[in-house]
């Protein structure tokens, strides 16, 4: 992914607020509180998804009708919602990156959705590694033997990680 480039970025009005807030409460239930505040900042950038500042930190991202925390907010306020955990076999591919593949999977959390952002964390401190898209509802994805599962959106060291304001 290219360097992003900041446009331009603004205070977002109250009834944005809700319905961002709205999006991201059907992703992760109440745990969506944890980023309420009365400043969100929309950044319009280069990049293909939107970029929130809470409080002038990067820590929502949303696309079409989902919101969902940034590693960095995931770090500052961590959710025990939408986890797909990984080995330690997998943690230098998908930190740098890499799609979750299902050999390298240990446990799914069941609201996992197909389509919809997940968390993929490590498994010995539950560590947020990448924010990805599950390929796979929860119940297909434990079925599942090989091939990839999550694909990956933000990384540990990405654009976003690193995006300074």
């Amino acid at each position: 992914m290219p360097k992003i480039t900041v446009k331009k970025r603004h205070v977002i009005r109250k009834s944005q607020i809700t319905g961002l807030l709205d999006r991201l409460t059907n992703e992760i239930g109440a745990s969506a509180e944890l980023f309420r505040s009365d400043r969100i900042e929309r950044v319009e950038t280069d990049a293909p998804i939107e970029i929130y500042l809470v409080d002038k930190k990067p820590l929502l991202i949303a696309s079409g009708d989902w919101a969902f925390p940034t590693l960095r907010g995931l770090v500052e306020h961590p959710i025990p919602e939408r986890r797909v955990v990984v080995d330690a076999g997998a943690i230098r591919f998908v930190a740098n990156g890499a799609d979750a593949m299902r050999p390298g999977i240990v446990s799914i959390s069941p609201d996992v959705r197909e389509g919809h952002p997940v968390q993929v964390v490590e498994e010995r401190y539950g560590k947020p590694l990448a924010v990805g898209i599950a390929l796979f509802d929860a119940a297909d994805m434990e079925q599942q033997e090989k091939g990839k599962s999550v694909k990956s959106i933000h990384f540990v060291g990405d654009d976003i990680w690193n995006l300074e304001i």
